[in-house]
């Protein structure tokens, strides 16, 4: 017998409850779309500047352990928002 034959690779568990996950994880994804979205249209032209752009990067982490009797599973979340403004002239 072929070494490793019979067996699946090491990573498949992982990637199991990974997918197992997947709900959640689209879940998230839409959520900080919504809050960044919703966020950002809140932000006013002030005293002759306005927003130019608008970048958001959301990270997500996600981890999953199985053992025969524990499992562990963890995730974190991050948020990056980075706003260009520029002078807008006046009006006459």
């Amino acid at each position: 017998m072929r070494r490793g034959a019979g067996r699946s690779p090491a990573g498949t568990r992982s990637s199991s409850a990974l997918g197992d996950r997947a709900g959640e994880l689209e879940e998230a994804i839409v959520q900080a779309s919504g809050i960044a979205q919703q966020s950002l249209s809140q932000v006013q032209r002030r005293d002759g500047w306005q927003v130019a752009s608008k970048e958001v990067k959301f990270g997500l982490t996600l981890a999953a352990e199985a053992g025969v009797i524990l499992s562990k599973a963890s995730a974190e979340a991050s948020f990056g928002v980075t706003l260009t403004v520029e002078r807008v002239p006046e009006s006459p």
